[in-house]
């Protein structure tokens, strides 16, 4: 850059967990650019205020996102930060991911105020989560279990087990940790079980693509491991259409330059599935994500999802 920038305005959701994003990409920012004036523009979005119904019904994740593109097209603010796994796959034409910063826990969390795992739910009890994917694992594993939507912000879906409507729920454990709630987490579901979503953990940071100061001004925030393992994820999900419509999962781990890529697609009531992985350098991360979307098809995984989308019409 030929110099800092002096002044940067962040569009964020307003609750306490988008919150936290926002004020830890902005104390990264001052650090970096001590006389840059880093200030956050708090935004209602639609996914927060749609609380009633399912995401998958409502229009997805793009509900989470678009009053932020538009404080930025309207040149309200500079940029955006989201939970990754909130950002849909492909960006709305003029704007692009700038920055995926280090991944926190990419692992699904059980929270309980009265069982201390899933296998531990007795035959009907209620367990709540807003992800089609949790919803087909758990099926899978404990058909006996009954799955319900939990939709809100983080502590409007604790505040609603805590009053008795769920015996469990399922939440990323990222979003516990960053809010310092790490207490609440009865057990951390691991990969092998429940594997997690395409970015989730990550936080990323979305802009104009026309604005190039900005590109070359939050690179220093974009780290490497992690953009390659979200990108090898967003690379499956995407090649199915992904969004919350369809239980998948992507989960990428790299370890001395080498990538350990495994996804998954199901139905939603997880009797039919299709599993795959692959091992590779992590800089041919897209590649990667092709070879597993060509073994996924290689099990009907495009017949699985197919099944998931006429349900979704009934």
């Amino acid at each position: 850059m030929n110099s800092a920038p002096s002044k940067l305005i962040i569009a964020s959701r307003e609750s306490r967990l988008a919150m936290w994003q926002a004020e830890h990409v902005r104390d990264r920012l001052q650090a970096l650019y001590p006389s840059c004036d880093v200030q956050i523009l708090g935004m209602t979005t639609r996914g927060d205020q749609i609380l009633d119904r399912a995401l998958s019904k409502v229009g997805g994740k793009g509900l989470f996102v678009k009053e932020l593109e538009v404080a930025m097209e309207e040149g309200r603010a500079d940029l955006a930060v989201h939970s990754l796994k909130d950002v849909p796959m492909e960006l709305p034409e003029g704007f692009s991911l700038a920055a995926i910063l280090e991944r926190e826990d990419p692992r699904d969390a059980f929270v309980s105020n009265q069982y201390a795992s899933l296998a531990e739910l007795p035959v009907g009890a209620v367990v709540g989560t807003s992800s089609l994917r949790r919803q087909a694992l758990i099926s899978a594993r404990f058909p006996h279990l009954v799955i319900k939507p939990l939709r809100g912000n983080l502590d409007t879906r604790l505040r609603k087990l805590d009053e008795g409507e769920y015996s469990a729920i399922i939440l990323a454990a990222a979003g516990l940790k960053r809010l310092g709630l790490p207490e609440r987490i009865k057990a951390f579901l691991e990969p092998v079980e429940s594997l997690p979503a395409a970015g989730q953990g990550a936080m990323a940071i979305e802009i104009l693509s026309t604005r190039l100061d900005l590109m070359q001004a939050l690179a220093p925030l974009n780290h490497l491991i992690s953009s390659q393992a979200v990108l090898a994820e967003r690379t499956v999900s995407m090649a199915f259409g992904g969004s919350c419509q369809i239980p998948l999962a992507a989960f990428a781990e790299i370890d001395n330059g080498t990538m350990h890529l495994r996804a998954m697609v199901a139905t939603p009531d997880g009797t039919q599935s299709a599993k795959a992985e692959v091992h590779g350098q992590a800089e041919t991360y897209q590649a990667l994500g092709m070879q597993v979307v060509a073994a996924l098809r290689a099990q009907n995984a495009d017949a699985i999802l197919a099944v998931c989308r006429e349900t979704e019409h009934l």
